[in-house]
């Protein structure tokens, strides 16, 4: 079976609408979220996130999920600290918490209250407010404006000061894949840049994206 065909960065920023043009879907029902982290980090993909103008495609995942000890809410038992009380619940808020000093990371929390998963959103393809998108990602070539999760929270203008709001109501929404949205690729591969449960296949990209950040997943998700 021939790979899918991954689309020129050029063509996606061409179709990018000005920031009042786009018609945003409705917002990520709470039960979206109350449900097993890795059916919600595969559902994710082709949904929206919009924050401050800006809407992205959300077209690459991680899961995390207290059993295993890359979660931030891992331990025997699982207990939540001042750190990481928000990972434990209530799901459909955001986690954003700051990675090795640098990059706030932006992941949604997802299971029952009490459990501690989130999904990693880990890269997006603008759709609206580029002008915005570039001005907080100087500099920078398109292909890499929201190309990894700490570039798009810089370039969607998402800090610290939203962790734990609610990703239903704002002031960051998670919604519905646009209307004619083109369908999702699966492929699914490993986490990136962590040592511990490394071998998990909880990476969750689409295939034709050429915002999934590097390395690129290299396997196909069975049909």
């Amino acid at each position: 079976m021939a790979a899918p065909k991954l689309l020129p960065v050029a063509a996606l920023i061409a179709a990018a609408e000005p920031e009042d043009a786009v018609s945003v879907p409705p917002a990520l029902p709470r039960a979206f979220y109350d449900r097993p982290v890795l059916d919600v980090a595969r559902d994710l993909l082709g949904c929206t996130v919009v924050h401050r103008g800006c809407t992205a495609r959300i077209i690459e995942t991680e899961a995390y999920h207290q059993s295993e000890p890359a979660c931030h809410g891992y331990g025997r038992p699982p207990r939540p600290t001042r750190r990481t009380a928000p990972i434990f619940g209530p799901p459909g808020h955001a986690y954003v918490y700051r990675s090795y000093g640098l990059h706030a990371m932006l992941n949604a929390v997802c299971e029952p209250d009490g459990t501690a998963a989130a999904v990693l959103i880990r890269a997006v393809e603008p759709l609206a407010g580029l002008d915005a998108i570039r001005r907080n990602r100087p500099g920078r070539e398109d292909r890499d404006l929201t190309s990894g999760p700490g570039k798009l929270a810089q370039a969607l203008a998402i800090g610290l000061d939203l962790d734990r709001t609610d990703l239903v109501a704002g002031p960051i929404r998670f919604a519905e894949p646009p209307a004619g949205a083109r369908p999702v690729e699966l492929v699914v591969g490993v986490r990136v840049g962590i040592t511990k449960a490394a071998e998990l296949p909880w990476r969750f990209a689409d295939a034709t994206s050429p915002f999934v950040s590097r390395p690129r997943v290299a396997a196909r998700a069975p049909r």
